[in-house]
């Protein structure tokens, strides 16, 4: 009698002992297939920017046709705010699984050292997934200017030092470490004057007010359409597409100046590489689609997919170059 019970005993711990280990094998198995179904469900997509700007309407385009390649909608939620903190939150604190996205930029690369502390590490807090697009700052001056090229400006702020007034939006934003960066590359003194957005220093542009102007290509379309604007440069290592006779920086002659913007796509921390893959998959088959590039080449973004690391490399290289611009300007850490 013993025997048996001892006997029903040890069976019944084999039998827990064997549950227990194919357990974690079952649920890595439905994990797995779960992954590989992704997704089969809705998928939020959080930018940090307000509805209606250029980096809202690319980024529906792109939600729109990873919706229509992977069998889900891809639902865009503006969550703006100062450093792109709020969409941030709610990407970094999501379930690691693939169903929160969100945007990050340059301008995230910008926040790491504008502000005295950030509630998330961009480079450690996020899973990355593929750029978006990248697009180049503009400088531009009045099309009735005396300034034909952006030497001829570089010449003039040498024999006038710090007469010359040079238009951007708000202090810390791409545009206006871009002209500060300018400042410091090209070894000339400027005034560079912050405007609240872009139309206010069209107007003083237009004005005389301001000597020139460094904006992103959409918010300079129709003046350079119409004729009422005339390009000097683009901040990029090669010339844009969108504006292949305008010269680069560096070709107009200050050397090592290069600014590229970027949008791009990211998971919280630990997002499953087989999601990541799926996703970065269809990015780069849909950035490359002819309508995808020409609606991104209409408002000034070169449409282009890269791998989650290049992506993470270009992250860091830039949180360290602002570092350096936003330390070199003075600008103090909001």
């Amino acid at each position: 009698m013993t025997d048996r019970r001892n006997g029903a005993a040890m069976l019944t711990r084999r039998t827990i002992c064997q549950a227990m280990a194919v357990a974690p094998l079952a649920f890595a198995a439905g994990r797995a297939g779960a992954q590989a179904h992704y997704p089969g469900k809705p998928v939020r997509f959080v930018l940090p920017f307000g509805a209606g700007g250029v980096a809202d309407v690319t980024s529906r385009l792109a939600a729109e046709k990873l919706g229509e390649k992977l069998g889900q909608r891809f639902v865009v939620e503006n969550q703006p705010g100062a450093g792109g903190i709020n969409a941030a939150r709610t990407v970094t604190s999501a379930t690691a699984d693939g169903y929160t996205l969100g945007l990050v930029t340059n301008g995230t690369a910008i926040s790491v050292p504008l502000f005295k502390a950030l509630p998330f590490d961009p480079t450690k807090d996020f899973t990355l997934i593929s750029a978006l697009g990248t697009f180049d700052l503009v400088f531009v001056v009045n099309a009735q200017s005396n300034f034909r090229t952006l030497d001829d400006f570089v010449k003039a702020a040498r024999d006038r030092p710090g007469k010359l007034n040079v238009g951007t939006i708000n202090i810390g934003s791409t545009q206006n470490l871009g002209a500060e960066l300018f400042k410091a590359t090209a070894g000339v003194d400027f005034q560079i004057v912050p405007y609240r957005n872009s139309p206010e220093i069209l107007v003083g542009l237009l004005r005389n007010d301001v000597d020139m102007m460094v904006d992103f290509y959409a918010a300079l379309r129709a003046g350079l359409q119409d004729g009422k604007l005339r390009p000097l440069a683009v901040s990029g290592p090669r010339r844009s597409p969108i504006l292949p006779d305008v010269p680069t920086v560096q070709e107009a002659g200050t050397r090592d100046y290069e600014v590229v913007s970027w949008n791009g796509m990211a998971g919280p921390q630990g997002t499953p590489r087989e999601v990541v893959d799926v996703l970065n998959r269809a990015l780069h088959e849909i950035l490359a689609s002819p309508d995808v590039v020409k609606q991104y080449a209409d408002v000034g973004i070169e449409a282009k997919a890269s791998s989650p690391e290049e992506l993470a490399t270009r992250l860091r290289q830039d949180i360290d170059k602002w570092a350096k611009v936003i330390e070199r300007a003075g600008i103090p850490k909001q």
